[in-house]
């Protein structure tokens, strides 16, 4: 087995149930569909804020292989073969296993009592309205033809924030609908019970912009447009390469533009030389900066942040044994959380407790 110390895990009470272990700190859920290997825009956007949110809230990251099924039915195996893949990634960019719940979503049965609980407390019409679903139901091109699981997502992943007792929800601004909605069944929950035996949640709005993927569009794996972390630098440099910049900006003498360019957005991500970067910017749109300098800044700034996470995801990926014991661990932890709460749900349903 990899020799990787900071993995070893030690938890005692971390994640303990409430009503046995009160703590004042925020319990953060988050989480990926495991539909490949994450790449630049989700270190961006979500890794670095989780690495920082572990030293100082109780964290579980889920990664919720039900909820790829909900658009990914026919490709079932491709979505279980990247379940590991995530945990390499997870533990590459830092997060610490002992500090931090790595849990797979369908091996938590008690998350799946949930959702068909709340499923009666939720209408159709109401997930319809919900306009992050309407959005990525437009996306898809489903028309009329939406997978019922597709459509009732929402209150899977109401499930999955009650079911650790989430109070902090890391989330772009697309997806508050998703907390309103959640925060809706849990007030309907308290209600039945007669007392708050679910806590409400708040949404963690990013304070980083969404990168764009490399030819302007949304970042998306399915569109090619983005960088693995697992990168080597030829591919960093092709990847760089490609970067759509300013079509205007013919010349180095001519003046170019930096909003919407695509190299000055993932140096304003990874550039720590803020100062350099904004006199590049001024040099730029002066004119007399050529695009090749800048894609060649870019190159190294990329590859001076992806090596370390190559090397590390490189010695991880290797040992499918360890990246198993730590999801293995992980999930039998979040497991007793969830149980917990299931036991609480179903008492307010006035339904015997069973075994979960």
């Amino acid at each position: 087995m990899t020799s990787l110390p900071h993995l070893t895990i030690s938890r005692t009470n971390q994640h303990a149930p409430a009503e046995l272990e009160p703590t004042s700190k925020e319990v953060v859920l988050t989480g990926d569909r495991p539909t490949g290997q994450l790449h630049l825009g989700h270190l961006a956007g979500s890794l670095r804020n989780r690495v920082e949110l572990q030293e100082r809230c109780d964290q579980t990251i889920l990664i919720a292989d039900l909820q790829a099924l909900t658009d990914n039915a026919s490709r079932s195996g491709d979505v279980s073969a990247h379940v590991l893949d995530l945990v390499a990634d997870y533990l590459a960019v830092g997060i610490d296993p002992a500090r931090t719940t790595i849990a797979l979503q369908s091996d938590l049965p008690a998350l799946a009592e949930l959702t068909v609980l709340y499923l009666n407390l939720v209408t159709v019409a109401r997930l319809e309205r919900n306009p992050t679903v309407k959005a990525e139901i437009a996306l898809r091109g489903f028309a009329r033809d939406i997978p019922a699981g597709f459509l009732c997502y929402p209150i899977s992943q109401a499930a999955d924030i009650t079911g650790f007792r989430g109070t902090l929800v890391p989330v772009g601004e697309d997806q508050l609908p998703m907390i309103e909605q959640s925060n809706e069944i849990v007030r309907r929950i308290n209600r039945i019970a007669g007392e708050q035996i679910l806590p409400e949640s708040k949404a963690l709005l990013s304070t980083s912009p969404r990168l764009p993927g490399a030819d302007g569009r949304k970042a998306s794996k399915s569109l090619g447009n983005v960088i693995p972390l697992s990168a080597p630098v030829e591919e960093i440099q092709s990847f760089v390469g490609a970067m759509y910049t300013d079509p205007a900006h013919a010349r180095v003498a001519d003046p170019g533009a930096v909003e919407g360019n695509v190299v000055f957005a993932y140096l304003d991500a990874f550039d720590p030389r803020v100062d350099e970067v904004s006199e590049l910017k001024a040099r730029y749109r002066r004119g007399g900066l050529g695009d090749a300098t800048v894609k060649r800044r870019l190159v190294d700034v990329l590859e001076n942040v992806i090596a370390p996470i190559r090397e590390r995801r490189g010695a991880l990926i290797e040992d499918n044994a360890l990246l198993q014991h730590v999801l293995d661990d992980g999930t039998a932890h979040a497991a007793v959380v969830t149980s917990s709460v299931l036991a609480e749900v179903r008492g307010a349903f006035a339904l015997a407790r069973g075994r979960s």
